[in-house]
């Protein structure tokens, strides 16, 4: 890309790189490092005519649901956090019956990214994933740790 003086990165991340939720730390703290990896080496190689950008979905219909494991010990209603775990997963079960984008969404982002001349770091896929953006931008920390905790987004 450097010799071509063009190309672009694309990071497939998450609204999870952006925001953190419950019981789901190990997967926050990935996508908030492609985050970080991504804008900070936007600045490495813009110089060289490379672009970045990063495709952050909310919730997308897949099989995520079916093929997630969760740690053993917090599914165990004894648990202290199996309360927690439960109300999570209804979350998300909830908003994947609901509002889910589709991969064909996400796709069309990508490809409206990597065509445009001038593209932005980031693109939000969905209607949740905006919403819940729009929120933690507008929202002091309190509120929005109260709605998480609450899962009314």
């Amino acid at each position: 890309m450097r010799e071509q003086n063009s190309g672009i990165i694309v990071n497939v991340s998450s609204v999870g790189g952006r925001i953190g939720l419950p019981v789901l730390s190990a997967y926050h703290s990935t996508k908030f490092a492609l985050e970080g990896l991504s804008e900070s080496i936007l600045y490495e190689v813009e110089p060289f005519g490379i672009r970045v950008v990063i495709i952050e979905p909310g919730v997308i219909r897949t099989n995520i649901m079916n093929s997630s494991t969760a740690a053993k010990k917090a599914l165990d209603p004894k648990s202290p956090y199996f309360k927690l775990m439960q109300k999570v997963k209804n979350h998300f079960k909830s908003n994947m019956e609901n509002e889910p984008s589709s991969p064909e969404e996400v796709a069309k982002v990508i490809l409206q990214a990597v065509m445009s001349e001038y593209p932005k770091l980031r693109y939000t896929v969905g209607t949740d994933a905006s919403r819940i953006i729009q929120a933690r931008t507008n929202m002091p920390d309190k509120e929005f740790q109260q709605i998480v905790k609450d899962f009314s987004i």
